[in-house]
């Protein structure tokens, strides 16, 4: 009976340890974009289902918002006239003048469309030699846009750049569109790679409203942030995804992001599907996102504490009871789970400081919008075949993001920027 009773405690506590492990190949195996941290481009066997988030806004435009309706046009290029031929009364015709129409008045109706397709412009630079009385000719500097005998202008550079970097065509598609658009005009593919002129790098992105910043590194730790040039300086707020790495940035004020937590969540919710606290922490989660949009929307400074600290008592019921039912197991390795609930609890301030300072965005997922077009352009491309290259790709989208941010017509600062006169942001303002 003894030897019975220590081979079934041997036996339970070899089952608690299987149960864990298979809880935790289940969860790697069901990773995807939407419930761990992981970019949707990893997904892996279909597309990642993401969580739903109660923000309490319906989706489309949002109030206030501007809208991008068709407006006429004061001065169209061309007008055409449409007159009746024949009274729709009496049946004379109109077009008689001795029927006596008289032209009363007449509607509006305006279609824009592209123009017809461009010819090629050339424009011929020719360099004059001149001949002074002194017997000496002198030869005029040729224009820095006509270095050679003939090439393509800064035009179709900035185009050709705009496709390629801005939209992430392919640049056989690229000089074909162009070629489609413009007849006469053929330029080639090894021509569209020399005008935006092995290893793993890592690609780091800081970003405002009005900024786009682009570090390419081979590492993706301190060095290359400090390297970046923007962290170690910076003063305000700064919304991460926990890497490590920017704890050591103390000047900052460091707020967590909200949408890599709810996939941590979801992620510990399919794990443990039997315990409530994952869910009673997303719902008081999305309710507080909720309630920071109404106050924005009616123009409050911060949320109402009779609407705040009912939903900030929820969220901390929530991560003790996680925390009792994942206690701390002897140690330094911990289960997902258990780090997650020690990282809500110990980062308190960060986790929640998009509730307490309406000024603090939820998400960093705007940094991940601007570094999805180099994942977008890598799945075209494959990779970039030199680092000069790649610089040049990340200059070209840092440039066209930060202008289009601002208002800026991203092709023309492109033409801008290639001729000598680039726009240069107001950063106190940005």
């Amino acid at each position: 009976m003894a030897q019975q009773a220590t081979l079934i405690e041997a036996l339970q506590a070899r089952i608690l340890v299987q149960d864990a492990r298979i809880a935790e190949l289940e969860r790697r195996l069901g990773q995807n974009s939407g419930n761990p941290s992981l970019p949707p481009s990893s997904d892996r066997f279909g597309k990642g289902k993401r969580p739903v988030r109660g923000s309490g806004r319906k989706p489309g435009k949002q109030p206030g918002s501007p809208g991008a309706g068709l407006q006429m046009a004061a001065n169209p290029q061309e007008i055409r006239d449409h007159a009746p031929d024949a009274c729709g009364g009496c049946g004379r015709d109109l077009n008689d003048p001795m029927a006596g129409g008289l032209d009363v008045r007449f509607v509006r109706r305006q279609v824009h469309d592209r123009p017809e397709p461009a010819a090629v412009h050339v424009t011929e630079h020719r360099l004059h030699r001149t001949r002074c009385g002194c017997g000496h000719v002198t030869t005029v500097t040729a224009p820095p846009q006509a270095p050679s005998l003939v090439q393509y202008g800064p035009r179709l550079i900035a185009l050709i750049s705009y496709l390629v970097v801005v939209q992430h065509l392919p640049y056989e598609r690229a000089v074909s569109l162009i070629a489609d658009l413009v007849p006469g005009l053929s330029p080639s593919t090894g021509w569209a790679c020399t005008a935006i002129g092995g290893k793993r790098w890592w690609l780091h992105v800081a970003r405002t409203p009005f900024l786009t910043a682009f570090h390419l590194d081979l590492s993706r730790g301190r060095d290359a942030v400090t390297t970046f040039g923007i962290l170690p300086e910076h003063t305000g707020v700064i919304v991460h995804d926990a890497l490590s790495v920017y704890d050591a940035y103390t000047t900052a004020q460091h707020a967590l992001c909200g949408a890599h937590l709810i996939r941590e969540l979801a992620a510990a919710a399919e794990t443990h599907p039997a315990q409530a606290w994952p869910a009673a922490a997303l719902d008081a989660l999305n309710d507080l996102l909720a309630a920071t949009h109404i106050a924005r929307d009616h123009d409050q400074e911060a949320v109402p504490a009779d609407i705040l600290d009912p939903l900030l008592h929820r969220w901390h019921h929530a991560v003790r009871v996680g925390l009792s039912q994942h206690p701390r197991a002897p140690g330094r390795k911990q289960t997902k789970t258990r780090n997650l609930l020690q990282r809500l609890k110990d980062r308190d301030q960060q986790v929640l400081l998009f509730a307490r300072d309406l000024s603090v965005p939820f998400t960093n997922n705007q940094a991940e919008r601007d570094l999805r077009p180099a994942k977008t352009q890598l799945k075209i491309s494959g990779c970039h075949r030199s680092e000069t290259q790649a610089h040049h790709w990340l200059t070209i989208r840092a440039y066209a993001s930060t202008a289009r941010k601002n208002g800026i017509h991203v092709l023309t600062a492109l033409r801008d920027a290639i001729t000598g006169n680039p726009w240069t942001p107001d950063y106190a303002a940005a």
